[in-house]
């Protein structure tokens, strides 16, 4: 890749974290964009635990609760839950589905390939995709009533329960679930008597096709950049669970539109013209929840998860997003938990160093933040976070 020109800009991990936090919406909530527009500068909320997207979300948009969210994804259906990048699941904005279905198609699969026996050809996948999405054209249905839809259209042998899956066995056709989500053919519905339900996206999105692959590939490349650069493709390959040659290879077909740049001293990628920081470094506390991108899709890790960090808020693998974590000036500083009863929400935070005065009240006002979010009457106890990672 040829660098845009001969001296590339130096920058700073504390200007580049001033410039991240401020466009996640984590130095002030934005008072200019909705929920749909947040997941889109995110690329992504992550979704596994849908109150952990719901906080996410709502506090970055200014003045926002758990409901704003609820109603952009079931009633204006601006968000679209369904499986993003690593096939996991993800609150996307459903006016980026056209660049998502075709990105994630695009890209070498994520998913682990199933034995002999189990795993489909490739015209038996298409097949199967194909009667997931004529079976979702018009409703919602459950696992289990999606499995005799494609028995029906597909025949017996797609939904023979060969998947082994947490000591049992699963329908052959659920080995499929993110593939036909990528190809624009499933997203979720809402959950029915506390069972999930899927359903298609052309619902959301009334005769939408997936856009160009390669298009949509270098969109996602400049979304990522612009969230969580400067980055390199070994960064943007970890994101996406991909070969870190298929990511060198993308950046380098995109030339000109983007810039070679040096954070502290070591080579990274922006976007080009895209390389001004904050004057001013980001001080201040904060919260965020299981799973948050910021800290799951940021690199460097080392750089995030400084020191105690690393070994008290990530995984024995160096997995992020399993904890919720504490920011303290923009990297992560202690890690908290939070216990539901009805409208009352008791929170723990346990800091790896002391607090100073002023952050203790930051803490006070985060909380509060946090209660009003999640719409509960929040309190606040400092100290040790005894419960484990979310798997």
């Amino acid at each position: 890749m040829t660098a845009k020109s001969a001296t590339p800009a130096a920058l700073t991990w504390t200007g580049v974290t001033a410039q991240r936090m401020a466009r996640h919406a984590l130095t002030e909530p934005a008072t200019d964009l909705g929920p749909a527009d947040i997941a889109g500068v995110l690329c992504g909320a992550h979704a596994q635990v849908l109150s952990a997207a719901e906080l996410s979300i709502g506090r970055r948009v200014a003045g926002a609760t758990r409901a704003d969210v609820q109603r952009a994804l079931w009633e204006g259906r601006t968000l679209v839950k369904t499986f993003g990048p690593r096939g996991t699941i993800h609150l996307l904005p459903t006016a980026d589905l056209p660049m998502w279905t075709a990105a994630l198609t695009a890209l070498p699969p994520s998913v682990p390939m199933h034995p002999e026996g189990v795993r489909f050809t490739p015209e038996q996948a298409d097949e199967v995709i194909a009667a997931i999405g004529d079976a979702l054209t018009d409703t919602e249905l459950t696992v289990g009533e999606l499995t005799e839809a494609i028995a029906d259209r597909a025949g017996p042998w797609a939904v023979e329960r060969t998947m082994d899956a947490f000591g049992d066995k699963w329908p052959r056709w659920r080995q499929l679930t993110s593939t036909a989500a990528h190809r624009g053919m499933l997203c979720f519905g809402p959950d029915r008597d506390r069972k999930a339900t899927y359903t298609n996206p052309h619902r959301w999105l009334p005769g939408f096709r997936p856009a160009d692959g390669d298009a949509a590939l270098r969109t996602l490349v400049t979304r990522y950049l612009y969230a969580y650069g400067p980055a390199t493709p070994q960064h943007f390959a970890k994101w996406l669970s991909i070969p870190q040659r298929y990511a060198a290879l993308l950046f380098g077909k995109m030339g000109g539109e983007l810039e070679r740049v040096e954070l502290d001293g070591e080579p990274a990628w922006a976007v080009a013209d895209d390389t001004q920081t904050p004057p001013r470094p980001h001080r201040g506390i904060r919260l965020l929840p299981y799973f948050d991108v910021y800290v799951v899709a940021g690199q460097p890790r080392d750089r995030l998860y400084p020191g105690a960090a690393a070994s008290r808020a990530l995984t024995p693998a160096g997995q992020a997003g399993n904890y919720p974590v504490l920011l303290v000036d923009g990297i992560v500083g202690g890690v908290w938990h939070q216990r539901r009863s009805g409208r009352k929400l008791a929170i723990t935070v346990e800091p790896l160093r002391e607090l100073t005065a002023p952050q203790r009240r930051q803490l006070d006002d985060e909380v509060g933040l946090v209660g009003a979010v999640m719409e509960a009457t929040a309190t606040l106890t400092v100290g040790t976070v005894r419960v484990g990672p979310h798997a």
